[in-house]
């Protein structure tokens, strides 16, 4: 008996549509490579969706690929993450399930988190993420004895980090400890941490990370270059299965302190690199002693590398900046020191109400994706205030 283990899909989750595409065709690879491993069922823990409720569109694809492992006879077990989740319990995930494409394991009866057995004789239980690691309370209230005492090859689905095991840049993001988990179950199928994780603890099992099935942002396109999920057989051998982001992913790190300087690397790189079907990450860093970072010709750029036949092209500038702003060092709570920060920074633009109109973006872009609200919504909704607020009419 074998199982697939993902999480993490985010399917329709970025805002450029060739991404996007990218997450349906690696859905669909996995459900490829699951039919043909001939697995015997597949979990997906936690965030198959970006949102609650994606688009139609979306939905069905996700659906189609759903199906044809539904009629191969295999269970899909699914739980919430904390993309698409929603307090309200109107999510995609319940639509797929009353269609009867994949069921939900994060059933409660009597207050008591209940077992699902597979065809296989395998029982499965999980638990759902929520945004902000709200789920850590949930954890601390689930009664584990029963969970603990069944018998038998026992699977355990999870969407949260857990403290022990996480990465140095998830410092900040609330976790649960492990220990918090039901112990004696075989396998802990995990979701949420984008990293490929996996270590045997003891009176707990096998606990497993897949790392994300379509890299999610910049960093992990650059760092990770390619997707991956599992298949796991019952004697907990996990074989990592990786999907490869179309002709591969070449990564770039260009620094300089003037923007002639930057710019002649990034023409080098052109110059002597091969972009066909590759997606590709510019990263540009440094302090510019001269010029302007709009000198820099970012967009000429990239317009010609994927001219040069490449996929994709994605920048980061985040850590490029002029040597004009010079670092305010302050101290006390966030609200103070963005003023702060403001006033230090006043006079650089010609803007009426500079102060005052700058706090008002700031409290505008600290706003959240409402429950249920899809990205494409979201922005509109921003960008919609944001003109109203800046007194320009959206033609």
């Amino acid at each position: 008996m074998k199982f697939a283990h993902l999480a993490d899909c985010h399917v329709g989750g970025w805002r450029e549509e060739r991404l996007n595409r990218l997450s349906i065709e690696h859905f669909k690879k996995a459900v490829d490579i699951c039919l043909e491993e001939n697995v015997g069922f597949v979990l997906i823990s936690g965030d198959l969706f970006d949102v609650a409720m994606p688009g139609y569109d979306i939905i069905n694809e996700v659906a189609k690929q759903l199906a044809r492992l539904r009629e191969e006879n295999l269970n899909v077990y699914v739980i919430s993450g904390s993309h698409d989740y929603s307090i309200t319990g109107k999510t995609a995930l319940s639509i797929l399930e009353s269609a009867d494409l994949c069921i939900n394991v994060c059933k409660f009866k009597d207050d008591m988190l209940q077992f699902i057995e597979d065809k296989t004789g395998v029982k499965i239980a999980g638990m759902l993420g929520k945004r902000g690691g709200l789920e850590k309370e949930d954890y601390k209230k689930l009664n584990r004895k029963n969970l603990e005492y069944k018998e038998g090859f026992k699977i355990f689905m999870f969407h949260t980090a857990l403290e022990e095991f996480k990465p140095d840049y998830l410092d900040e993001v609330e976790c649960t400890s492990y220990l918090y988990l039901p112990k004696n179950f075989s396998y802990y199928a995990g979701g949420h941490v984008h990293y490929l994780f996996d270590t045997v603890k003891e009176g707990y099992g096998k606990i497993v990370y897949p790392g994300p099935l379509l890299p999610n942002n910049f960093k992990e396109i650059e760092e990770l270059k390619r997707g991956s999920f599992c298949i796991v057989d019952d004697k907990l051998n996990v074989e990592r299965k990786f999907l490869e982001l179309k002709n591969g992913v070449s990564s770039f790190v260009v620094s300089g302190s003037s923007p002639n300087e930057i710019n002649a690397k990034i023409e080098k790189i052109i110059a002597d690199n091969n972009f066909t079907d590759k997606i590709v990450t510019l990263r540009i860093t440094g302090e510019l002693d001269t010029g302007k970072i709009s000198d820099i010709k970012i967009r000429d750029y990239m317009k010609k590398i994927e001219e040069e036949g490449a996929f994709y092209v994605i920048k980061n500038t985040n850590k490029l900046k002029m040597k004009e702003f010079e670092e305010v060092k302050l101290q006390g709570e966030v609200k103070d020191i963005e003023k702060e920060l403001i006033k230090g920074h006043l006079g650089q633009f010609k803007i009426h109400d500079e102060q005052n109109l700058t706090e008002n973006l700031i409290e505008l872009f600290s706003q959240e994706k409402l429950d249920g609200e899809t990205n494409t919504i979201f922005e509109m909704r921003i960008i919609d205030a944001t003109l109203r607020r800046m007194r320009i009419e959206n033609d």
